[in-house]
């Protein structure tokens, strides 16, 4: 599992932002819980997925690229909606998956 840089999370857990990163790699999510990921596939520009869901060995969470959580679905399509904005604010097209890679690969080499 890969996480996004500058993850997006939901208002209300930007203090316990460290503690739901690790339930995050320790798998164990509370039921209410969502994830936004990059899709797999290349073909979506999000995914998301309940806390029920990631418990699941159907879902390979090694794979996922997370770029958010969120507290509830309500609070997911929000997030969703934000990102979609920002997007749209910073490039003028809808290409999500595009503009989030690319900003962690500038994310990364500024790092090395």
């Amino acid at each position: 599992m890969k996480l996004y840089f500058d993850l997006y999370i939901s208002e209300c857990w930007k203090d316990k932002k460290d503690k739901l990163i690790k339930r995050l790699f320790k798998n164990r999510l509370l039921p209410h819980m969502y994830v936004i990921t990059l899709p797999s596939g290349g073909r979506n520009n999000l995914e998301f997925y309940s806390g029920i869901l990631l418990r699941q060995h159907v879902i390979r969470s090694s794979s996922l690229f997370v770029i958010g959580i969120a507290d509830g679905y309500e609070e997911c399509l929000s997030i969703t909606e934000k990102i979609t904005d920002e997007v749209y604010r910073a490039t003028g097209g809808a290409d999500i998956r595009g503009f989030i890679l690319d900003r962690q690969m500038q994310f990364e080499k500024a790092g090395q």
